[in-house]
């Protein structure tokens, strides 16, 4: 293996935790078959269909997130609704699966995992931000889906509270927040 490949490969997962799929080494000129032989030879390991990980690289707690929002393709996702809301510390939520943001046209060529929930919507640039390298929707934008998603008020009225209160949304968004959550039927008088 040359060490051009080894570096090209190298510096696209260490922006993403050691991960790196088919699309984006193909992206700096690395062919899927040098992929192949770098797996053979214990380089990387194959985690999932088109997604790699360099087996040398050191691990994180929230790595198996990185696997998940590279599943697609190579398109990134956007981890989003409860899963946001744990990763935040927002609220109770524990959510038994993943769920990620694909942008609306996007096309899924595979099946689901199971432990996945995709949802499809074009998010603007200003709702996204990152988590420990992780593409995450905002506090603001996450509370706004699990609302539309019909998330527990209890779960929604606490990501509120708690997002406020650590100055990860203003007192005005919180307001708006709460207003969406009215709207939809819930109540947030003991709020």
């Amino acid at each position: 293996m040359s060490t051009k490949i080894f570096r090209a490969i190298f510096l696209l997962a260490d922006e993403q935790m050691g991960y790196v799929t088919t699309a984006q080494a193909a992206s700096v000129g690395v062919s899927p078959m040098a992929l192949v032989m770098m797996a053979r030879r214990g380089t990387i390991e194959r985690v999932s269909r088109g997604v790699y990980r360099l087996a040398s690289y050191p691990t994180f707690p929230l790595a198996h997130y990185m696997e998940g929002v590279l599943w697609p393709s190579g398109r990134k996702g956007v981890l989003s609704h409860e899963t946001a809301l744990a990763l935040y510390g927002l609220s109770d939520a524990n959510p038994g699966k993943m769920h990620i943001t694909l942008p609306a046209g996007f096309r899924v060529q595979r099946q689901t995992p199971d432990y996945m929930v995709v949802h499809f919507t074009d998010l603007p640039g200003d709702d996204v931000t990152r988590l420990e390298k992780l593409p995450i929707t905002t506090p603001a934008r996450t509370i706004r889906d699990c609302i539309a998603a019909h998330v527990g008020p209890a779960l929604i009225k606490q990501a509120v509270a708690e997002a406020a209160a650590t100055n990860r949304i203003g007192p005005e968004v919180a307001a708006q927040l709460l207003r969406a959550l009215d709207a939809v039927g819930h109540s947030t008088a003991s709020v």
